[in-house]
């Protein structure tokens, strides 16, 4: 099943209410990812530009957008990301599969 890392970042407001009443959404987003067929690795709050980052997995890409389109449509987040994970054995099969293209870069 492929992985993927979402990123999001809360608006003012929800992290306003969230420092008013902590809130563990970890049990939201997993039931929400379960749903649609998927499974929560981890979730995590992070510095930086993003405050929550997951790793979760997801029958497909559909799948994937369908969260991050009804994640995003809560009005909680400013931002969110979602990114799809290779394993490197992936990664290694696309990097053969991309010296057989026959691109050829610009030339200076």
């Amino acid at each position: 099943m492929p992985s993927y890392l979402v990123q999001a970042s809360y608006t003012v407001e929800a992290l306003a209410a969230l420092m008013k009443t902590p809130q563990n959404r970890s049990e939201v987003v997993r039931k929400a990812v379960e749903k649609l067929g998927g499974s929560l690795t981890g979730i995590w709050l992070s510095f930086g530009d993003q405050d929550v980052v997951c790793i979760l997995d997801m029958p497909d890409n559909i799948s994937a957008a369908a969260l991050a389109l009804a994640i995003a449509s809560g009005g909680a987040l400013k931002s969110t990301k979602t990114t799809p994970l290779l394993t490197v054995d992936e990664g290694m099969a696309a990097m053969k599969k991309a010296g057989t293209s026959g691109y050829k870069p610009v030339k200076k």
